[in-house]
């Protein structure tokens, strides 16, 4: 089967960005990295991206329309024939009509078990919860804020005096081992 051209989206450090490359390059990966893009131009992960060999593209959306900003991120992942997406920390709400163009190829971690605490402070809300479990999640990408098909979870435990802090620590090495996984098995369908 050939290797699927995937384009991610970031907004940071882009640790999730790094764990999909890494899988990327295996040979027999599902898929090849095309294109990694941010709303944000300084964005730690862009450098290390570069530094990668890893085309990359930058557009902050600030003083432009939404349309205007989504339009030029369309226009950068088709241009480099980004078949599939991953959000990778990339922190801001896709629109309807962007996620229309684009149903059913993009994938989202989120650091929580979906369909619980949907959105921010997952951590936090989990402990103040009592769950015995945090954890992450990765899902379709739909118009409903984390509301699409979730295709993996890993669970985490919730230690006694836990902070939201080391549980997001935790959740984190564990969202770097499920969704590279999760993306060569989708991409692989």
């Amino acid at each position: 089967m050939p290797r699927r051209r995937l384009g991610i989206l970031i907004s940071g450090r882009g640790s999730n960005m790094m764990a999909l490359a890494e899988v990327a390059r295996d040979p027999a990966s599902a898929y090849d990295i095309a294109l990694v893009a941010s709303d944000k131009p300084d964005a730690a992960g862009l450098a290390w991206a570069a530094e990668q060999g890893i085309p990359t593209f930058a557009q902050s959306p600030k003083g432009m329309p939404k349309a205007e900003y989504e339009a030029a991120i369309d226009t950068a992942l088709r241009d480099a024939g980004v078949e599939a997406l991953a959000l990778a920390g990339y922190m801001r709400l896709l629109t309807d009509d962007f996620v229309a163009r684009w149903r059913g190829r993009i994938v989202n971690i989120h650091p929580s078990l979906l369909p619980k605490y949907k959105g921010l402070d997952t951590h936090a809300r989990a402990i103040e919860a009592g769950d015995s479990h945090g954890g992450c999640s990765v899902h379709i990408v739909t118009e409903e804020l984390d509301g699409g098909e979730v295709l993996g979870q890993a669970r985490v435990p919730i230690l006694p005096g836990d902070t939201a802090e080391a549980l997001a620590q935790r959740v984190l090495a564990e969202e770097h081992r499920l969704y590279p996984r999760i993306v060569a098995e989708w991409l692989s369908r």
